[in-house]
């Protein structure tokens, strides 16, 4: 009985050896095309100049080439255009779906070419740190904007805009907007490229909602808000008393941005 329970088991055992890297390959395809994108946004508050080339450093050489050997493309690095004091660093991380965001997270401090690169940064002691804080949030695509899109590669400026509202009803209700009525196409059609919108689910600020667009160059933008605002589509979907701004946002906050020159946004 001991030896055929023992066979037994070492059959199990074998089988279960052969099925499980199958099943586990398996899902690392099919994660590339399961569920909605979600991006991870970091901004990095610095003091030093010297905290930020060791933060940029980290993603030039460290963090982008381990993510994009993980299957995260498109990674976006950016510093504010007009800064307060020391500038701040805002990245933007996109992944497939939450299991990518899951497999990735696992398997970044396993790769060899991202420890041996990151060290400095990664283990920066107190008495001289990479950075004072890290702010994240977590979003999820919207529906009628479901991929990251970078723009053509060339000089160009980000606006990174919040939409905070009230309630999550609220919040919800200014969303519809962008996915149902029409807004985004908004956007597309008058040439803002667009890069996301994202509904944010962890992070500060909460109910928000975030999106990126990039222009040419300031006077491109001050054009092509202008052009929104007395946009008739615009103008039609604003008029619904139960999309009325003061309803439905509670504050706007814009974020002028140029990326680094490493960033692949």
């Amino acid at each position: 009985m001991k030896r055929r329970s023992f066979v037994k088991a070492s059959l199990l055992s074998g089988a279960a050896a052969t099925v499980l890297p199958a099943v586990s390959t398996a899902a690392e395809s099919n994660f590339q095309s399961m569920g909605d994108e979600f991006y991870e946004l970091r901004v990095y508050t610095l003091k030093t100049a010297a905290q930020q080339k060791l933060v940029e450093d980290y993603y030039k050489n460290a963090a982008i080439p381990a993510f994009n050997r993980l299957g995260v493309r498109t990674i976006g690095v950016f510093t504010e255009m007009k800064p307060v004091g020391q500038t701040k660093v805002y990245v933007i991380v996109p992944y497939n779906n939450l299991m990518h965001f899951t497999v990735v997270a696992d398997r970044l401090v396993k790769d060899p070419g991202y420890l041996s690169k990151s060290g400095s940064y990664v283990n920066a002691p107190a008495a001289a740190p990479a950075y004072e804080r890290i702010e994240s949030s977590l979003l999820k695509a919207f529906t009628h904007f479901p991929k990251l899109t970078a723009p053509d590669k060339k000089p160009r400026i980000f606006e990174l805009r919040q939409y905070q509202s009230a309630s999550e009803g609220a919040g919800k209700k200014k969303i519809e907007m962008f996915n149902d009525q029409g807004e985004i196409d908004i956007f597309k059609r008058l040439g803002f490229n667009p890069v996301f919108w994202g509904e944010t689910v962890i992070g500060p600020q909460r109910p928000n909602l975030t999106y990126m667009v990039s222009f040419d160059n300031m006077a491109a933008k001050d054009a092509h808000w202008k052009a929104f605002g007395s946009d008739p589509q615009w103008k039609k979907i604003s008029a619904v008393p139960a999309y009325a701004d003061a309803l439905l946002v509670s504050k706007i906050t814009s974020t002028m941005l140029v990326p680094t020159d490493y960033s692949q946004l």
